[in-house]
């Protein structure tokens, strides 16, 4: 009987633990310093872009306050806390590849890596962001 209540316990929480891992990257985040904000869904990756619906369900975007400037995230594969992305900017001219981590439940970093430097209108002119960037979940 002891073994039958510990197999239901075990599947019971690997439930659980299965279902919040759904929402790691189902989220939007925030970078106050630099006005960004990444809305993402790696799971069922089913974010429009506002203004750009021609371009269909996406993984996500990260977008500039007060501005329709984008960078569509076009493919994510998550992998535990990590994800591994590839970006273009919405004129279809700039790619790269990059990472977003979770680092605690509010906390998450996104790495660039190989391709162009991110960059946003701000202020009439471009503005590159760090290769690395901390947004938080708001």
């Amino acid at each position: 009987m002891k073994t039958i209540i510990l197999f239901l316990f075990s599947i019971c929480s690997c439930g659980v633990f299965a279902q919040s891992d759904s929402t790691t990257f189902r989220t939007y985040l925030y970078n106050k310093e630099y006005k960004v904000y990444l809305r993402i869904n790696f799971y069922a990756q089913d974010i429009i872009l506002p203004g750009q619906e021609m371009l269909g369900p996406l993984p996500g975007y990260l977008g500039k306050e007060h501005n329709s400037f984008c960078w569509p995230i076009i493919s994510a594969e998550v992998k535990g806390k990590k994800a591994h992305l590839e970006m273009v900017n919405d004129f279809g001219s700039e790619d790269l590849e990059a990472t977003l981590t979770r680092k605690n439940d509010s906390i998450y970093i996104l790495k660039q890596g190989k391709g162009s430097t991110i960059k946003v209108p701000a202020d009439n002119k471009w503005q590159k962001l760090p290769a690395v960037l901390e947004f938080k979940r708001k």
